[in-house]
């Protein structure tokens, strides 16, 4: 007979199993609540102050944004997010979306090469994980699961309640409103929901968004703005903040005589450090005669054109420069400095080379297919670079500056000129827009190729404003940014066995596209008389700007000759050019 005080073994065990329950609620509770704590105590890692805050403000807010500087590991705090809220909320779906694909994917391995090695308790929570270009995702035993997808119209098929996007300037903004945000149907759905107590507790979906700074024309400042609006209300729950590179000093991620070091650099920019660093959005000067937004929607070009000493590293035949199409004028211009960059000569030598395609309707549309800068060099050594490229891109015409030293190197050009790089002896070009120019020439018969070009204050007043009219009318194509090259680079085959300092030899072009794109916003411009003068801010430049310039200067003047009536006569060495034979030397 079983006392009457005495519990049973089933009863002893239903009560061990409550008051487990009851504990394992009670803890979940706290560190839903306090999930900076959760990874200190669970995950075994460890929080800079700042760290704690934003985790706490993503797991509290519905919409969050953080703009950080560069080295503060926000694709760490991403994936730590990611990890906490998928254990401590059974069934979550996250989807981690950006621009690069790859740059998604690096959440995913901090998880998997980061925190799993330093966590057995993560390892036992995960069930399966594959982080792959096709396929990458984590699968956690309790439901939850972590995905990447890629920000385009190929991912609308997903679902979640969680949305990241890392660097979220990078996307179009077309893409978050109809494709990543319609991730985000039905909320979580704990089972606690069905009963009519808990209904009251049903949980919102997040979006999170992640970036640096950067143009106050560009969508991301005004969403930014939305953000700033919707915090200071009660009834909403976002949250947005930035953080300099101030913080990352004080917190021992960042060297201050780094950041020194490189504010000492003649090149420094106080722009891009201002956006990158800073945390600061970048506002176009009222009245300034480009936007951003006039010029970086006409970045479309995906495969720069290389020259042959760089184009040799891969064995991609894409990567060579094509034949002529027909009615095509390949320019290829030259703004001429000399001088290496100083604090107090900030020039330096640019070249653009324009494959100007005619349309239908008798116009060009110019594709700024490749560029490079030059410091520090003579007058021979620009015009051989500058001839060798005439050559090599198959040009029809040279966009150069005459004045001052740029007069030097129209002389070489005028002559014979020996390349020891190819072995090959270039005939002598000439003139053909001034006749003093051309009688410089004294090789006879010497092809009419070269556009001299005299910046008067006219004709930088008509070239600035066609200029600008150019980008307005999408007239001018540019490469794509930097950061979306990469992924078109990783496609050439090769590309990924080259060497850092190789690799950085085929990214140089869409570099110096974005620089041109910094100089253009940043031109300065005064009226005098009836025209304006343009100048750059103290240590900026204006030399790709300038380059580019001329470039379409003469694009424009070979349309006008597209456009004239068949009937009109025009000097027949300015319309067909008839090259003479290289010569090589053995």
């Amino acid at each position: 007979m079983i006392p009457l005080n005495k519990k049973t073994e089933q009863e002893v065990a239903n009560d061990k199993a409550e008051k487990i329950m009851n504990g394992v609620a009670t803890w979940c509770s706290f560190y839903r609540s306090n999930p900076h704590r959760f990874a200190r105590d669970y995950l075994g890692v460890s929080l800079k102050l700042f760290q704690a805050i934003l985790l706490c403000m993503m797991n509290t807010s519905n919409y969050f944004m953080y703009l950080a500087a560069r080295g503060q590991g926000k694709t760490w705090l991403i994936a730590l997010f990611c990890v906490i809220r998928s254990i401590l909320f059974p069934g979550t779906k996250i989807c981690v979306a950006s621009k690069n694909r790859n740059q998604a994917n690096e959440v995913l391995e901090k998880i998997t090469t980061d925190f799993m090695e330093k966590s057995d308790n993560l390892k036992l929570e995960i069930e399966d994980y594959s982080v792959g270009q096709n396929k990458a995702f984590i699968l956690f035993k309790n439901g939850s699961w972590i995905k990447v997808v890629t920000a385009s119209d190929s991912g609308r098929s997903a679902r979640a309640n969680i949305l990241i996007t890392d660097e979220f300037r990078m996307v179009d903004l077309n893409v978050i409103n109809t494709v990543l945000r319609k991730f985000l149907t039905a909320p979580r759905t704990p089972k606690y929901l069905n009963k009519k107590e808990y209904k009251h507790l049903v949980e919102r979906n997040k979006e999170i968004y992640m970036s640096s700074c950067w143009f106050k024309s560009h969508w991301s400042f005004e969403k930014a703005k939305a953000y700033c609006a919707n915090l200071v209300s009660d009834a909403k729950k976002y949250f947005i903040c930035g953080l300099p590179y101030q913080i990352s000093i004080k917190e021992g991620l960042l060297s201050k005589e780094q950041v020194a070091d490189e504010m000492s650099e003649s090149d420094f920019s106080e722009m891009a450090w201002d956006m990158e660093m800073g945390c600061l959005w970048y506002g176009d000067k009222d009245g300034s005669l480009f936007s951003y937004e006039d010029t970086s929607k006409n970045r479309i070009l995906k495969r720069s054109v290389y020259p042959s000493n760089v184009s040799k590293l891969l064995s991609d035949k894409t990567t060579k420069i094509p034949d002529l199409k027909p009615q095509e004028q390949r320019i290829i211009s030259a703004d001429v400095a000399l001088l290496a960059s100083k604090k107090q000569n900030n020039d330096a030598a640019s070249i653009f080379i324009n494959s100007a395609i005619p349309t239908g309707s008798q116009k060009y549309i110019g594709n700024m297919i490749y560029t490079e800068n030059h410091e520090g060099l003579n007058t021979d050594e620009l015009a051989l670079i500058i001839r060798r490229y005439y050559e090599m891109f198959k040009c029809t015409y040279i966009a150069l500056d005459v004045k001052g030293i740029g007069l030097g190197v129209y002389d070489c050009l005028i002559k014979d000129m020996y390349d020891p790089l190819t072995g090959e002896t270039y005939v002598a070009l000439s003139c053909c827009n001034d006749k003093v120019y051309a009688d410089r020439c004294k090789v006879p018969g010497a092809p009419k190729v070269i556009w001299a070009i005299q910046a008067t204050a006219q004709f930088n007043n008509d070239m600035y404003l066609s200029l600008r009219e150019g980008f307005r009318q999408n007239k001018i194509n540019l490469l794509i940014n930097e950061f979306e090259a990469e992924e078109v680079l990783k496609e050439i085959r090769g590309y990924g066995s080259l060497s850092s300092s190789d690799k950085m030899q085929l990214q140089l072009p869409y570099i110096h596209t974005t620089l041109l794109i910094n100089e253009l916003i940043n031109l300065e411009y005064e009226a005098k008389g009836v025209n304006i003068k343009v100048h750059e801010k103290s240590g900026m430049r204006k030399d790709r700007v300038s380059s580019v310039g001329y470039n379409y200067w003469v694009q424009c003047q070979l349309e006008m000759k597209l456009r004239a009536p068949k009937n009109t006569s025009f000097d027949p060495s300015q319309g067909i050019i008839m090259r003479q034979p290289r010569l090589r030397k053995y």
